[in-house]
């Protein structure tokens, strides 16, 4: 019993204290404060997308033939030029069935000379002659045909490019369809990356802009690639996992430096209008929360708790809690509690921020 008394004896002394507290007047704090006030403008920051490079013209080199892999005149990694003979297919039996074909051209030919001959001098009906001219047209064929099997054992370039692996090596046996190596044309490439829908929307509301479609491709060393490249398409739909939509950018590779299946990272600027923007020096962090302290018209403060939506040097873009041309704490911020009142001296938001860029130079 004598234990309740003492707890209910402490709880009344805490909560005395918390009503005397309660009915204190705000401080004022002492000395001066540097404040300004939060900006509203048209800005960009410059986003980083994970990012896969892709050969435009990258293409798997097969063969269209059957037999013994004869010769091999190309090496991994070597550049070719189009029309360039590449690999040669044992072409002994097809260069039999070619021999064969033409005998039979040959003597199809003859046979319809004669019969039309015949047919001159009323021989031979129109129906023979025209069963000869039908043959004549069939072995033909078979002829072409021939042909076109022998030019198949030889396997040649169908643009510029680089040989990627051999995947068959001399002498095997290679059916037809089977892969010999791929081709890649290096010349432009072909970046994919992927842009959250709220940076999608961003980017096509400023479409039109200048310089809008450029981005810049770092590369795996840290080194940022010499040529720029454009946004060309993008993708129809939205993934619904991840929420994002595929973007493909075109980069110049005039010294071949990009390789089909490397990685990357674009650089893409992406507009942000109507943005509220604030020093980061501003605003402080509780508990890994961001706060700023809000002036109000009676010199009043209030600890605004605020969401940034990106950084820039210096600067935050706020997502959520301010709006523009609301007054904050540039710096005290400190020196100050919650709901105090302050004197303070103010500064223009535009004089601060080109304060921010002559320091950060």
């Amino acid at each position: 019993m004598k234990m309740n008394v003492l707890a209910l004896v402490s709880v009344s002394l805490v909560l005395g204290l918390f009503s005397c507290k309660s009915k204190e007047k705000p401080a004022e704090t002492t000395g001066k404060l540097l404040v300004t006030s939060t900006l509203g403008m048209d800005t960009s920051v410059v986003r980083n997308y994970v990012s896969q490079i892709h050969s435009i013209r990258h293409i798997e080199i097969r063969s269209q033939e059957k037999g013994y892999l004869e010769k091999v005149y190309v090496d991994e990694g070597q550049f070719v030029k189009k029309g360039q003979l590449l690999f040669q297919i044992m072409p002994a039996v097809y260069n039999a069935e070619k021999q064969k074909a033409a005998a039979e051209a040959e003597k199809a030919r003859i046979e319809l000379q004669n019969t039309q001959a015949l047919f001159d001098k009323k021989v031979v009906a129109p129906n023979e002659l025209a069963m000869s001219k039908a043959s004549a047209a069939f072995a033909k064929a078979e002829l072409n045909l021939a042909n076109t099997h022998l030019k198949f054992t030889e396997i040649r370039a169908p643009f510029d490019g680089f040989i990627d692996k051999l995947d068959m090596k001399l002498g095997s046996l290679v059916d037809e369809g089977d892969l010999l190596t791929t081709l890649s044309d290096n010349a432009q490439m072909w970046v994919y990356f992927n842009v959250p829908e709220e940076e999608y929307l961003n980017y096509k509301l400023a479409e039109g802009q200048e310089n809008l479609k450029e981005v810049h491709l770092l590369m795996a060393n840290n080194e940022v690639f010499k040529q720029s490249g454009e946004v060309k398409t993008i993708e129809a739909d939205f993934n619904n996992e991840t929420g994002n939509i595929a973007f493909r950018a075109t980069f110049p590779n005039p010294t071949n430096l990009l390789r089909d299946g490397e990685t990357g990272t674009i650089l893409m600027t992406i507009p942000m209008e109507n943005s509220v923007v604030i020093p980061q020096k501003s605003s402080f962090e509780i508990l890994d929360k961001k706060y700023v302290y809000v002036v109000d018209d009676n010199k009043q403060i209030h600890l605004t708790p605020i969401e940034v939506k990106a950084e820039l040097p210096d600067l935050y873009i706020i997502q959520k809690g301010l709006t523009a041309g609301q007054k904050i704490i540039l710096e005290g911020v400190r020196k100050v509690q919650d709901k105090d009142k302050i004197e303070f001296d103010y500064e223009e938001p535009n004089k601060v921020l080109k304060e921010l860029k002559v320091a950060s130079e």
